[in-house]
């Protein structure tokens, strides 16, 4: 359970850091004008927002890239998220130009702009969106289930997934029967109910201590990543 929790925290941690990241600088890269294809990049990737290629394309995908029974699963395939690529594209737009334009007169490059000036001024939707992918992380259950063979690297709430499953179907074994519904109900210490409940504890509680440090950011966030001037 503690190996669960473990990767469950470890997975949040680079997965939140290396999607923001690596969204805000592909949604950063669309919002150039002299990019080639850049309406067709856009089209393409708003395309899989609505046709996903499906649990059997995937897992073969995953299997021929030998993420199966890796961390690293938990990471590559989520590195990318179109959505809050949108958001961040129309807040990187809403950012001044006469700010890149000075820094380049300075002679920086445009990885320096990206990281020097766009990033600092980017922390309400960085915030935000760190906030979103991280909840997504942490309450992701049902992947780990299909591309984890090892105990080791299931997260906790796969694992109690699991437990709880199993649970449902003692009991449901039980009711076939009486006395072992008798016998089941003297030596089961933890209940389905339980279970939920302690699964409902460990979604929410790490959401709820994360929350007050982006507070100050969130609104702001939501608000300025889906207006533009």
């Amino acid at each position: 359970m503690l190996t669960g929790f473990g990767i469950s925290v470890a997975r949040t941690i680079v997965g939140t850091i290396g999607s923001v990241l690596v969204t805000s600088i592909l949604a950063y890269g669309m919002t150039k004008r002299e990019l080639i294809g850049r309406k067709y990049y856009m089209i393409m990737c708003i395309i899989t927002m609505y046709f996903a290629g499906g649990l059997i394309p995937s897992f073969m995908l995953i299997r021929g890239l030998g993420l199966m029974d890796s961390f690293w699963v938990y990471i590559i395939p989520g590195l990318v998220s179109v959505w809050n690529m949108i958001i961040f594209r129309t807040f990187f737009q809403g950012l001044p130009n006469g700010l890149e334009e000075s820094a380049k007169i300075d002679g920086a490059g445009n990885w320096g702009i990206f990281f020097k000036i766009i990033l600092p001024l980017s922390g309400p939707v960085i915030a935000t969106l760190s906030l979103f992918t991280a909840v997504s992380h942490w309450n992701e259950w049902f992947l780990p289930s299909i591309y984890i063979n090892k105990e080791e690297l299931l997260p906790i709430q796969t694992i109690l997934r699991q437990i709880l499953n199993s649970n449902i179907m003692s009991e449901q074994m039980a009711n076939l029967d009486p006395a072992s519904q008798a016998v089941l109900s003297k030596m089961q210490s933890v209940t389905t109910k339980s279970l939920s409940m302690a699964t409902m504890i460990v979604a929410t509680v790490p959401i709820i201590m994360v929350y007050p440090f982006v507070q100050k950011h969130f609104v702001k966030g939501v608000l300025v990543g889906s207006l533009k001037e």
